[in-house]
């Protein structure tokens, strides 16, 4: 779809964006997904940190256990952290459902058409430095479209499942996590150990993904002039000459 000279699905030149003067910014994003983008943040942050003091454990504190308690309050943390990306999750493939098309845009990618493939080509020889701009979008680019997908959809579906089942191991025999999850996952990997690590491993995917996205955005909100940080604050994307 083409609006005023700027498409969410291929992208045009940056030349055919200055020849539409009349199209200055244009609402992207909504509330709810503005809300998740930045609840999902904070807890991804605590998880990744919570998860690496549980699986490299700070050092035993003098005195009674009762008297400190620190590492229970690491696992709550985790533990309250997951819930909230859990539930946060379920409510975003609601909104992916009942907002608007830019909504859905991390949850499928259009592999199967060709000038997705070739847009895609041409936003990684802008990130490589060999464009001297970039095409403009209004929504996801098709680099940052399928990164979504594989770093927050499949990799976050994945983490809260072993997570859900390491969860349910501990709750043991009866408790809904284990039912829905510990039963079928552990047995698929073949033993806790195993979920652990892959578990263990999924947290350092989704940390190199943040560290591409957030050089990313602060990169395209520099060089590509359009808005990308502030666009997740007030839903506007802000197209510059």
């Amino acid at each position: 779809m083409t609006t005023h000279g700027v498409s969410s699905a291929t992208g045009v030149d940056d030349a055919a964006v200055l020849q539409a003067p009349v199209l200055k910014s244009m609402y992207v994003y909504e509330a709810p997904v503005r809300i998740w983008h930045w609840v999902n943040a904070l807890a991804i942050t605590v998880l990744a940190a919570s998860g690496y003091l549980i699986g490299s454990p700070p050092p035993s504190l003098s005195g009674e256990a009762s008297s400190a308690f620190l590492f229970g309050y690491i696992r709550f943390a985790h533990f309250a952290a997951g819930y909230i990306l859990a539930v946060g999750f379920l409510a975003r493939i609601y909104w992916a459902i009942a907002g608007n098309d830019h909504a859905r845009e991390i949850f499928s990618v259009p592999i199967l058409t060709g000038p997705y493939w070739r847009e895609l080509i041409s936003m990684l020889k802008w990130y490589a430095f060999l464009r001297p701009y970039p095409n403009r979008y209004v929504g996801h680019n098709p680099l940052a479209r399928i990164s979504m997908f594989f770093g927050v959809v499949v990799t976050g579906v994945f983490m809260m499942v072993t997570g859900f089942a390491l969860y349910g191991e501990g709750a043991q025999a009866g408790h809904w996590a284990h039912t829905l999850f510990t039963s079928w996952v552990i047995p698929l990997f073949g033993q806790s150990q195993d979920v652990h690590t892959w578990h263990h491993l999924g947290m350092w995917v989704i940390v190199l993904f943040v560290i591409f996205h957030v050089y990313a955005a602060i990169r395209e909100d520099i060089m590509g002039r359009q808005s990308m940080l502030s666009t997740m604050i007030s839903g506007y994307r802000m197209f510059k000459k």
